[in-house]
């Protein structure tokens, strides 16, 4: 087994003007298929064809640099691999650490707008916290694991160990997505390092004896509107949880299929039309996050590793929780089922705008939640 490095070294991101070359003569030479004969085949061909117009002609990479790199990052080795991460300090005394955890198609870019009102609220009245923000294995600037075993559970223990390498030893956690998975698992596994937790996703099965005829009309339309999803909008999961590999070949030659794939995503998760209050920049912040690192496949295979237990765990979680949900949200679910999982549960609160991308979407919203779950 390899032997840990346990210095945090500080990583400034640059990447070779060749690779951002190679990039738009790739675009230059995409090859596009023919439109769809019904809307419901993917996304538009209209809209992948101004997407790769903007991705080529208006788009900065440059500017993204910059704009992580004006934020602290180091790199450090844990349980053999190379974990990258933001760690942004609070100037205030009373600041608490917050972990914070991206999913899927998502980076440590998806926390940039928020991490400034977290550090800073500006205001001794509103909490103030140090934001650690690392890139899940095989994602982004985080290196690609060359084995298995890199599921939610290991990557909570690595944020376990990451956390005692930056001196805190009780910390809070939010996190969407896999980055959901992740924080319940924390609070499973470390219910003795987090203080407290928050998710815009929470996952729990169905309670026995819980009376579906309980239930609110709000929450009867979150299931049905889970079930539709189901069924026609489940097979990029399908296709990553069981052939990563085999997707991963496309996805890391052709910077168009990388686009489709995420973009898609964009526009089925956010709150409509079109990617919602998502910047078309900033969609291709990510995307160009995602093809510069080469990471289709070593992301894709959290699904690999994880995607069986992703709606099926039934460990209770009896740590503080608290849960925000948004209306555009994939999937959502009653609360008495949140309840009978997360014992902890103290906030509940279901809002008005925003989906799987509040930080993208709704950061003042989300920076709102953040501050009313954990201020206490």
């Amino acid at each position: 087994m390899p032997t840990d490095d346990e210095t945090l070294t500080p990583f400034v991101l640059d990447v070779p003007e060749t690779a951002l070359d190679d990039l738009r003569e790739r675009l230059r030479r995409t090859r596009f298929p023919e439109p769809a004969t019904d809307p419901s085949q993917g996304i538009a061909l209209d809209t992948m064809a101004e997407l790769r117009r903007s991705w080529l002609s208006d788009h900065d990479w440059r500017r993204v640099e910059a704009e992580i790199n004006r934020h602290a990052q180091f790199r450090t080795e844990v349980d053999g691999l190379g974990i990258h991460l933001l760690h942004v300090r609070s100037a205030r005394a009373d600041a608490r650490p917050l972990l914070v955890t991206h999913g899927w198609p998502s980076s440590v870019v998806e926390v940039l707008g928020i991490v400034d009102a977290l550090v800073d609220p500006g205001s001794d009245e509103l909490p103030a916290f140090h934001v650690v923000a690392p890139s899940l294995p095989g994602f982004g600037f985080s290196d690609r694991p060359t084995g298995p075993g890199w599921g939610v559970e290991a990557i909570a223990d690595a944020w376990a160990e990451l956390m005692t390498r930056l001196g805190y030893d009780r910390f809070l956690a939010h996190g969407g997505d896999w980055g959901a998975m992740v924080t319940t698992a924390l609070g499973v596994r470390h219910p003795d390092r987090v203080e407290a937790l928050h998710t815009t996703m929470p996952r729990a099965p169905r309670p026995d004896g819980v009376d579906d005829a309980t239930l609110t009309d709000q929450e009867r339309g979150w299931l049905a509107a889970g079930e539709a999803y189901g069924r026609t909008n489940r097979g990029y999961a399908e296709e990553q949880s069981t052939r990563p590999q085999t997707l991963g070949y496309a996805l890391v030659d052709s910077p168009a299929g990388q686009l489709a794939w995420i973009a898609e995503k964009f526009e089925a998760w956010t709150d409509g039309p079109g990617f919602g209050a998502v910047p078309v920049d900033r969609v291709l912040d990510i995307v160009t996050t995602y093809w510069l690192t080469a990471s289709a496949a070593s992301s894709a295979r959290l699904y690999w590793e994880s995607w069986a237990s992703f709606g099926n765990a039934t460990e209770p979680v009896d740590v503080p929780t608290a849960v925000s949900y948004f209306p555009a949200e994939m999937t959502k679910l009653p609360r008495a089922w949140i309840e009978a999982r997360y014992t902890g549960l103290y906030h509940w609160n279901v809002l008005d705008r925003g989906g799987h991308f509040p930080a993208l979407e709704v950061p003042d919203l989300l920076v709102g939640e953040l501050r009313a779950a954990f201020r206490g």
